[in-house]
């Protein structure tokens, strides 16, 4: 069987429907370097946009050296179904900079409500850290307007031009492809 090789699959469990082996990459090296080296100076808060994604911000607060955990806790009006009204901040980011960390970023609007909220609540400035942009539909429109100082994908999926915007940036996946690639192959 083939060897495969894929980048933050949505759940790990999506290894078991290949024959062979799989190698899941993560991109999180590749984006918390840049973050690093981009906001060395500041104190940081890594945030969940929502509660199921509370286990992957672990692994981020410990790659940017131990810092402090918050995340979304979203309420719902029962008279709206599918539609996450409220967002309250639980944790401590009052004057930090908080990183919204997700592997893949849809339409964007959940994202951009967290970056609000956190900015509403106390947040000295929020950037958006995620695998996959998909930026369906609106997506670039509310990222580029939702308030945060920087939007950071990989190159995983095709940012066409016309769906980026200033304070997007995309890093080559290449680089971790490349190393993960020799390490297999050596």
């Amino acid at each position: 069987a083939d060897r495969v090789m894929s980048v933050d699959l949505h759940a790990a469990q999506i290894q078991g429907f290949f024959d062979g082996p799989v190698d899941h990459l993560f991109a999180l090296p590749v984006l918390a370097e840049h973050i690093k080296r981009t906001y060395a100076e500041h104190e940081l808060a890594v945030v969940s946009p929502d509660s199921g994604r509370v286990r992957l911000a672990e692994r981020w607060a410990d790659t940017l050296g131990g810092r402090p955990l918050a995340f979304i806790h979203k309420t719902r009006d029962p008279n709206r179904p599918n539609e996450a009204v409220a967002n309250r901040v639980v944790g401590d980011i009052e004057g930090r900079l908080c990183v919204v960390i997700d592997d893949m970023i849809d339409t964007g609007g959940t994202v951009s409500k967290a970056v609000q909220a956190l900015l509403h609540q106390g947040a000295s400035d929020v950037i958006v850290a995620a695998t996959h942009g998909v930026l369906s539909g609106p997506a670039s429109e509310r990222l580029a307007s939702c308030g945060a100082r920087e939007v950071i994908f990989t190159d995983t999926l095709p940012i066409p031009d016309s769906k980026r915007f200033p304070k997007m940036s995309v890093l080559p996946i290449a680089p971790l492809l490349a190393r993960a690639i020799h390490e297999v192959f050596d």
